[in-house]
């Protein structure tokens, strides 16, 4: 039996991650950035995730996911519950999670058919 991958044409998905680095569909990105089933945003203005601000994360709204995958770098941390006011007020749940577990769970959603947006912070 041959087992294979089936994508949707014009679907996002991370095909690579590593120590610096998120690649989708195949192009490398460097920097933090957002991924959506079918648009990526990149050079997200996020360098670490001290310098994340509720405006940050309030700029995701217009892209109305379902819910926000927060990559936070090469470790899990939590936002303050601050910062989620406006994501919360619209209705739009948010996981934190370290970036790589961020990317694996954005497939597996995507896949779905669901409506996610990976916020994603890059560490130099």
């Amino acid at each position: 039996m041959k087992l294979h991958l089936s994508r949707a044409a014009g679907v996002n998905f991370i095909t690579a991650y590593g120590q610096g680095y998120v690649e989708v569909n195949n192009r490398r990105y460097a920097a933090s950035l957002l991924i959506l089933p079918e648009r990526v945003v990149p050079e997200w203005p996020v360098a670490a995730f001290d310098s994340l601000t509720g405006t940050h994360l309030d700029d995701l709204i217009a892209h109305r996911p379902e819910m926000v995958l927060l990559g936070t770098g090469q470790r899990q941390r939590f936002p303050h519950p601050r910062l989620l006011a406006g994501l919360a007020g619209a209705g739009i749940g948010l996981e934190a999670m370290d970036t790589q577990s961020a990317c694996r769970t954005f497939n597996i959603l995507v896949a779905e058919g669901r409506q996610v947006a990976a916020a994603l912070i890059i560490e130099a």
